[in-house]
């Protein structure tokens, strides 16, 4: 990545991909990102917060029974958000690496392909860690760099070009990325380039040697 990327400008680029962001995500959900979303989203419980929220399509993915809090780093985005959510939706401008909430202030806090795209991931992850409570959980779903050799090539070589037309990257490590950032990795759901992780911060009520209780392929 750029040394001189900012968030500022990850929030420019999306503010300018806002009017056909959906558009653009179509065809991952015709392959099943739509189901991989539910299945993690329907983990949240309690005080829920979606970092990253963007036009809110996982509207209606999650229990109606969670209280979901969302921000996001682009204001256009939010805007969007606001249509499908409605004006009871809190929703928060905010910078992952940087979330303005109180330590431990969350039961859940989910992200769906949105580690891609954050400046620096660690230091995201570890915000995340924060914000959520000791017994609470992080939900994520992310794609990460294919573990073939081709395939991880190739999505070094396409990862800056994806980064500064769309947002994405493709090579990102999320799975070592959360337990760089501290984070207690209880379940990975591996399936080609697709990580569902569920993790919670460390130290928590079931504290871990930073590796997954269950790891499995699809």
């Amino acid at each position: 990545m750029p040394a001189t990327e900012t968030a500022a400008v990850v929030a420019r680029r999306y503010d300018r991909i806002t009017s056909v962001y959906d558009a653009f995500e179509a065809p991952m959900d015709w392959f099943g990102g739509r189901r991989r979303r539910r299945r993690v989203l329907m983990g949240a419980t309690g005080r829920t917060l979606e970092v990253g929220i963007g036009t809110f399509r996982n509207l209606r993915l999650y229990p109606g029974d969670v209280r979901l809090v969302g921000v996001d780093l682009s204001k256009r985005m939010l805007v969007r958000a606001r249509r499908r959510g409605g004006p009871a939706l809190p929703l928060i401008q905010a910078d992952v690496e940087h979330l303005p909430f109180p330590t431990g202030a969350f039961d859940t806090v989910t992200a769906t392909c949105v580690f891609c795209s954050v400046t620096d991931p660690v230091a995201g992850l570890a915000e995340v860690g924060r914000v959520v409570n000791a017994d609470g959980h992080v939900l994520l779903l992310e794609h990460v760099r294919p573990r073939s050799r081709i395939g991880g090539w190739l999505a070094d070589r396409l990862s800056p070009l994806t980064r500064r037309l769309f947002g994405p990257s493709l090579n990102r490590r999320t799975e070592e990325n959360a337990r760089a950032a501290g984070l207690d990795l209880l379940d990975v759901s591996r399936a080609g380039i697709w990580r569902g992780i569920t993790a919670r911060p460390h130290g928590g009520r079931f504290p871990g040697a930073n590796t997954p209780r269950t790891a499995r392929e699809e």
